[in-house]
């Protein structure tokens, strides 16, 4: 396949890049600055701006797929309507540039914990990460309304974490899971592995999904 990863150099996204570049898949990786990127023969490394849709549209044209793993970094104290505005100018940009496949990197804030309770709005969710799950959950509301593309939205477990590449994992839908009486957790390079496996076999178009040990 032809991806376009929005957000290569990050946690999440230099992952995702070394799976899809391990399964000989051609990759454009649209980030602040490439020469953070890795020299690969599969890889073409450019310079994006995520809060421009027309331009973003021209740089992910052609491609078969796009992956948002765009986060504007949790130590950024305009991280909630950074990442709402990028969503919404990658959700655009796919559209301006007819790519119907897109597969967005959310976060576990809003899976549920029991009926009609995200686990954002917990007592206990840390305050330092509020901001970022905020935009995150609004990112997937907005999908939801959303019927001219063919998306997923994944929600990584409560604990994300690095870690070696497994290949074996649970996979849930809309809450969180669970590893006995504690939150699931999950490597990026298996996180990573969940993101490939969707947009090689389709298997949650038009739905959130999760996954975890």
């Amino acid at each position: 396949m032809k991806i376009a990863l929005i957000g290569a150099s990050g946690f999440v996204g230099a992952a995702v890049l070394q799976e899809a570049l391990d399964r000989e898949h051609q990759v454009t990786g649209i980030v602040r600055n490439p020469q953070k990127l890795p020299q690969h023969a599969a890889l073409t490394a450019v310079a994006g701006d995520v809060h421009d849709a027309s331009a973003l549209a021209a740089l992910i044209a052609g491609h078969d797929a796009v992956i948002h793993a765009f986060n504007p970094g949790w130590g950024n104290a305009n991280i909630r309507a950074e990442f709402i505005q990028g969503t919404e100018a990658i959700y655009a940009a796919a559209k301006q540039a007819g790519v119907k496949r897109l597969l967005v990197v959310g976060g576990a804030g809003s899976l549920y914990v029991a009926p009609g309770l995200q686990l954002i709005d917990t007592p206990d969710f840390p305050a330092e990460y509020k901001d970022g799950a905020e935009g995150a959950r609004q990112a997937l509301n907005l999908l939801k309304t959303e019927t001219s593309l063919d998306w997923s939205f994944i929600s990584p477990p409560a604990h994300l974490h690095p870690g070696e590449r497994s290949g074996q994992f649970r996979i849930g839908g809309d809450e969180l899971l669970m590893k006995g009486d504690e939150p699931a957790g999950i490597s990026v390079a298996d996180l990573a592995v969940a993101i490939i496996d969707e947009l090689e076999r389709p298997a949650h178009v038009q739905q959130r999904f999760t996954v975890g040990y």
